[in-house]
């Protein structure tokens, strides 16, 4: 029985390489190339959850005293898989440097050029509330500005 579960270790080892491979390329990818390739990936992630599951059926079917080390084992390709499943889950949403480029723009100096809008969008603030403040201090002193009228959301 213990040849069935290596052989089907040897599967879970061929199959989760080819996987991690297909992982690392869908970033880079786009259009329908990718969505095959996502495809094929979720298959052969079911595959692996199907070959688990006959892996543990083979462990139940061990003598007691070899079971502990076949159930370490097991344990480990669980967490192997689990960790395949989060890395196709961020590749799947991961964008390939091309289409990042191009959602964020050019990102040569682009540090340098946001500091410098966001320093004049803060200095056009600034102008902007001292005239408003100016303009409210001319309308109380003229005596324009009624009771009704003393909310200022700008303070």
């Amino acid at each position: 029985m213990s040849s069935d579960f290596e052989s089907y270790e040897q599967d879970f080892g061929t199959t989760t390489a080819e996987l991690t491979n297909k992982i690392g390329r869908i970033p880079k990818l786009s259009g329908e190339e990718k969505t095959q390739l996502i495809l094929n990936v979720d298959k052969q992630l079911e595959e692996v959850r199907e070959l688990m599951e006959q892996m543990d059926l083979e462990v139940r079917e061990i003598p007691i005293q070899s079971r502990a080390m076949y159930n370490g084992r097991l344990k480990s390709y669980k967490q192997e898989l689990e960790k395949l499943e989060k890395d196709f889950k961020r590749s799947r949403i991961a964008y390939s440097d091309e289409v990042r480029q191009e959602l964020l723009g050019d990102d040569g100096g682009s540090s340098e050029g946001q500091r410098a809008h966001l320093l004049d969008n803060t200095e056009r603030l600034e102008r902007s509330s001292r005239r408003l403040e100016a303009g409210y201090q001319i309308a109380v002193e003229t005596g324009v500005l009624t009771h009704t009228c003393l909310f200022m959301p700008w303070r």
